[in-house]
């Protein structure tokens, strides 16, 4: 059968073009055929990549396409190759692998565009076995120098968590560019091999702003934000243009940090560069600031939005709520309510959270119940989490407890931990037995949970009990975690422990204390040694006191900050009730502003009082 080429398709009566060129099944390409023959016109007319799309997927019309398409001068292959890539993006990308299968039993010779779309499919479905096969292909024909192909097997052997034959696969490549390097770093760091990635980022030869991005979020997600931020330092210091995936990242690690500085000069420097109407961006920026203790400032950017979604809309309730003001949080939903925006999940634990700290529990109790009612969103738990806290801060532990046995789902060690601080708070010792039971099974090594069972039985005087549960504690091998504070000052993050004395400025710090201890005294402060939970004598509990690490970087900061300026102090655990009661009087004694960030919420002293209505 010969292929002719002197006709055109214009040459056909309408209906035949019709036939021709737009047949949609084997049986009209058949009919299209047989006119051709039957007039004598060119085999030509037929479109050859829709002779592949209609036959595709039947073996007996495979085999009748491939006889069709042997006549064309085109090679089949490139034929092949637009069919197989329509069917790879599509929403069946395993009748791509299908194709391949019949492609090689017809001993259609593949080339590495073959390859890359039957691997675009293998990757879609995470299939293994049929990758496997196409890595396989690609060492057989020899395109290991396809450098594109190369990045995409990497890419299938990450996603579907072969680490180890990704590292052989980029081993034996035999040259790399920066996307290799990149595709490695992006599955260790999903694969929770944080310093395996950080070990090939050091390694690069040339790295590009995906590079710097990657490891610099990676650092974020891994707790690890000072070294996401000094990455940044690195990469602004070598003039690496970043981009607005760069900014959030380093936004995140700001938050995270309190690095309110930072923070502030990206802000100004994404509006410079346009990214000042990214959403993402503004949203990070919200967060940013409420995390850095900026209320007014996350506010401010949340008004000059033009486009409000969801996520901004809850960073602002979770902020507000966080930072004490928890009607205005509950005003903030109404007014999302009022624009037509629908809630999500973290809206209701923003929400649940305000409730919580303001103990307003008939408005916990509705916000609930309505958001699977009203929104159809069901609650995971966290939102149990956050009900059991609602209970346990108003006194309501038995019906906290009663929540916590009817819960659809296993309560974690957040859950009974809430419990567990109420009891605290409320001198429950049956309760705090019971939550501890739990939490020695959940999470045995967090030494919280320990610590404030000790500190219950100690509150009562039950100093055997409270000795069982420390030597406990050893026998587990359960360390107690220093309380750490840190303080932001001219860019630089200065860091406190507990009872340290090894600072350079130590003896300032020691006499800043001592004047503000007269002060304090003078307006009526009385050491609250009740939180010093050990047998030992008033004087020594004192000295316990006053060198808790936020008392030390107040002091820090009062020495090396200009008069007036807000003070912010970061700290991992909660605030205690003597820090609370004097950071107040401090507050009013040196008409500062000092917001402090404990491991629940902020706290914002200002003009001797607190913007949280408790100190838990």
């Amino acid at each position: 059968m010969q292929v002719v080429m002197s006709s055109s398709l214009h040459s056909l009566p309408w209906s035949a073009q019709t036939l021709v060129s737009n047949f949609n099944s084997p049986l009209e390409l058949k009919q299209a055929h047989a006119h051709l023959i039957k007039t004598n016109a060119p085999l030509s007319l037929i479109p050859p990549s829709r002779i592949a799309s209609v036959c595709a997927l039947s073996h007996l019309d495979f085999s009748y396409a491939h006889r069709l398409l042997a006549h064309f001068h085109q090679r089949q292959i490139v034929v092949w190759n637009s069919c197989l890539k329509t069917l790879a993006e599509s929403d069946s990308p395993f009748d791509a692998i299908l194709l391949f299968r019949r492609l090689r039993e017809f001993d259609v010779v593949p080339d590495s565009f073959t390859c890359a779309f039957v691997l675009k499919a293998c990757t879609a479905l995470l299939d293994d076995k049929n990758g496997k096969i196409i890595h396989g292909v690609v060492e057989k024909f020899g395109f290991q120098w396809n450098m594109v192909l190369q990045n995409m097997i990497l890419n299938f052997y990450g996603l579907c968590g072969e680490m180890s034959t990704a590292r052989l696969v980029f081993d034996k490549m035999p040259q790399r560019d920066v996307v290799s390097w990149n595709v490695m770093i992006t599955h260790l760091v999903k694969s929770g091999d944080f310093e395996g990635a950080y070990g090939f980022f050091s390694r690069m030869p040339e790295r590009n702003v995906r590079s710097w991005t990657m490891m610099i979020s990676a650092c974020v997600h891994c707790g690890k934000p000072k070294e996401g931020v000094q990455l940044f330092l690195e990469m602004e210091k070598i003039g690496v243009q970043v981009n607005e995936v760069t900014v959030v990242a380093v936004l995140s690690a700001c938050a995270d940090l309190g690095a309110l500085e930072l923070g502030m000069r990206i802000h100004e420097y994404s509006k410079r560069s346009g990214f000042g109407g990214n959403v993402r961006v503004l949203n990070t920026l919200i967060d940013m600031y409420v995390k850095c203790g900026c209320l007014e400032e996350a506010r401010r950017v949340f008004e000059e939005m033009e486009k409000r979604t969801i996520v901004s809309w809850s960073a602002m309730i979770q902020g507000l709520a966080i930072h004490g003001h928890a009607q205005e949080a509950l005003r903030f939903f109404s007014m999302m309510i009022e624009m037509g925006v629908m809630p999500n999940g973290v809206t209701f634990i923003g929400l649940l959270h305000a409730c919580s700290h303001m103990g307003l529990v008939d408005e916990g109790r509705r916000f609930f119940s309505c958001m699977t009612r009203d929104y159809g969103i069901i609650p995971e738990i966290e939102h149990y989490g956050c009900m059991v806290d609602l209970y346990s801060r108003a006194g309501l532990l038995q019906e906290a407890h009663e929540f916590i046995m009817n819960m659809p789902i296993k309560p974690n060690g957040v859950v009974w931990g809430a419990l567990l601080g109420g009891c605290k708070v409320h001198k429950n010792i049956e309760l705090a037995e019971e939550a501890t039971r739990h939490l020695a099974e959940l999470d045995p090594l967090n030494d919280g949970y320990y610590i404030v069972l000790s500190n219950i039985y100690a509150e009562a005087e039950r100093w055997e009990d409270a000795s069982r549960v420390r030597k406990l504690m050893k026998n587990r091998g359960v360390k107690k975690k220093p309380g750490c504070s840190s303080i932001m000052v001219d860019g630089v993050i200065h860091e406190f422990v507990a009872g340290d004395d090894s600072h350079s400025q130590a003896n300032e710090i020691s006499d800043m204390w001592e004047k503000l201890l007269d002060y304090m005294k003078l307006r009526g402060y009385k050491p609250d040694t009740s939180v010093v939970l050990l047998d030992v004598e008033e004087k020594e509990k004192e000295k316990f006191l006053y060198g808790h690490s936020e008392k030390l970087a107040l002091c820090f900061g009062l020495i090396n900050t200009s008069p007036g300026s807000v003070i912010r102090i970061m700290k991992n655990l909660r605030v205690c009730e003597d820090c609370h009661a004097a950071f107040k009087l401090i507050s009013a004694i040196v008409n500062r502003e000092i917001v402090v960030r404990d491991r629940n919420r902020f706290h914002c002293f200002k003009d001797g009082a607190c913007s949280c209505q408790d100190f838990w």
